[in-house]
C-alpha cells in the first residue's frame, strides 16, 4: 500500500507538471489550429529566468516567479506578433519546420549563454522543508505543484467556457471573418492566447524543475512528452489533457519505481494503447 501511495503522489505531481506545460499547447493546436513545436522552449525560458533570478540576482522565489512568467509571456507575445502570425494560414509542414528550427536555435543560444549545466531554482524555506504525510515525507514544493495544476485546470476551463474572451477565441478560430465583422479584435485575441500559453509553459518549467531538470536540451527533450499528452487527451480538450497527463504521469512514475531499466517504454506503450482505444482523444467529442 505504501508503494502504491508513493506512486500515486509522485505520479500526480509529475502529471500536473506535464498538464501545466501542455495546456497552452493544447489550446494552440486545438483552438488556434497552429502547430507550435517551440512550445517546450517557453517552459525552458520560464525555468531559466526563475533560476537566474533566484540564484544569481538573489531574488525572492515569490518575486522571481511572477517576473519570470511575465518575461515568458512577453517573449511569446513578441514572437507571435513579429513572426508566427504570418504562419497561421500556412501549411502544417511549414509551421512544423519553422517552429522546430526555432527550438534548435534557442537550444544553441541557451547553451552559449548559460552553459550545458543543469540550472537549479533556489526554493524558499517554506517550499524546501519536508511535509510528513504519515507514510512518507516529501518537499512542500511537490504539494504546490499539485495545487497549481488544479488551479490552472479550473482557471483555463472557466476562461474558455465562461468568459467573453473564451467566446471570442472560439469565434476567432471557427469563423475569423465573421468574428472580425462583429467587432471581435482577432489579432488581440490571438496574441493574448499565445502569450497566456507561453506563460503557462513557463510556470510548468518553474514548478517542474525538480522532476524535469532544466538544461539546454529541455525544449526538445520534453517536447515529445507534452505532445503525447495533447494527442492522448484530444487537441483542444482541456479536461482530456488533464486526464491524459495524470494517467501517463502515473504510468511513467510507476515504471521508474518498478522497472527503471526499461526507461520510458511503458509511457509510450500506454500512449499507443490509449490512442488505439480513443484515437480522437480520451475526452474528445
Amino acid at each position: 500500500m505504501q508503494l502504491l501511495a508513493n506512486v500515486l503522489i509522485d505520479g500526480v505531481a509529475y502529471g500536473m507538471v506535464l498538464f501545466i506545460i501542455a495546456v497552452g499547447l493544447s489550446a494552440t493546436l486545438g483552438l488556434m489550429r497552429f502547430v507550435n513545436l517551440a512550445h517546450g522552449a517557453f517552459a525552458m525560458i520560464g525555468g531559466y529566468a526563475a533560476a537566474l533570478l533566484t540564484r544569481e540576482a538573489q531574488w525572492s522565489f515569490w518575486l522571481a516567479v511572477p517576473v519570470a512568467l511575465a518575461l515568458t509571456a512577453a517573449a511569446g507575445a513578441l514572437l507571435e506578433s513579429l513572426v508566427l502570425r504570418h504562419l497561421y494560414r500556412r501549411s502544417e509542414l511549414e509551421q512544423v519546420l519553422f517552429t522546430i528550427g526555432l527550438t534548435f536555435f534557442l537550444i544553441a543560444l541557451t547553451n552559449a549563454l548559460a552553459g550545458p549545466q543543469v540550472q537549479l531554482i533556489t526554493l524558499p524555506p517554506l517550499l524546501a522543508q519536508p511535509v510528513d504525510l504519515g507514510f512518507r515525507t516529501l518537499p512542500a514544493q511537490r504539494l504546490l505543484v499539485i495545487g497549481a495544476g488544479i488551479v490552472v485546470a479550473a482557471g483555463a476551463a472557466w476562461t474558455v467556457t465562461r468568459t467573453r474572451f473564451g467566446v471570442w477565441l472560439r469565434a476567432a478560430v471557427d469563423h475569423p471573418d465573421t468574428a472580425a465583422t462583429l467587432g471581435i479584435p482577432i489579432r488581440t485575441v490571438q496574441c493574448a492566447s499565445f502569450a497566456a500559453g507561453a506563460a503557462l509553459a513557463g510556470l510548468g518549467g518553474v514548478l517542474g524543475a525538480e522532476l524535469m531538470p532544466l538544461e539546454p536540451y529541455y525544449a526538445l527533450k520534453y517536447l515529445v512528452l507534452v505532445l503525447v499528452v495533447v494527442a492522448v487527451g484530444g487537441m483542444g480538450s482541456l479536461p482530456g489533457s488533464l486526464l491524459a497527463a495524470l494517467v501517463l504521469g502515473t504510468v511513467e512514475t510507476a515504471s521508474k519505481y518498478l522497472a527503471s531499466d526499461w526507461g520510458s517504454l511503458f509511457f509510450f506503450l500506454a500512449m499507443a494503447v490509449l490512442l488505439a482505444w480513443r484515437p480522437d482523444g480520451l475526452l474528445k467529442r
